[in-house]
């Protein structure tokens, strides 16, 4: 599903952009819409962009902890800012996005490891979103 896969994009996008400006992911977001609605030559920010954005604020603190604890050998800011925030995204929407298969949730955050990241990075990615995609209901039920 193309539109998905643009939401998708487009909330790592702000979530990169909020952790490369180091302000909060909601004034970015904002932003971004404010900008869109102002320039007709911008793609209007999706609904399901603006969920993902706004699940991952919601979780974020969780989501970092899972991510510092389960990435062996990486702490959360000195892994790549790029896997960090293609991780953020996948593990709010593998843990706490129902709708969303998990083997989609997967290919698409390797996807944009593949787009963005180092050639090391789609099996950073897949490894350890492929972790808590196996721990999953340990983790949505110790943390929300």
């Amino acid at each position: 599903m193309a539109a998905r896969n643009t939401a998708r994009k487009r909330a790592f996008q702000i979530l990169f952009e909020a952790d490369q400006r180091g302000t909060d992911v909601e004034t970015v977001l904002a932003d971004w819409v404010r900008h869109a609605r102002s320039d007709t030559r911008q793609p209007p920010v999706s609904a399901y962009t603006m969920d993902l954005v706004e699940g991952y604020t919601r979780y974020a603190e969780r989501i970092d902890d899972l991510i510092a604890q389960y990435a062996v050998g990486w702490t959360l800011d000195r892994m790549p800012v790029v896997d960090r925030n293609i991780l953020r995204l996948g593990t709010y929407e593998l843990v706490w996005v129902d709708e969303t298969p998990d083997a989609v949730v997967l290919d698409e955050a390797v996807q944009l490891a593949k787009e963005f990241s180092t050639d090391d990075s789609p099996a950073f990615v897949n490894g350890l979103l492929g972790r808590f995609k196996d721990l999953k209901p340990g983790l949505r039920r110790d943390g929300a």
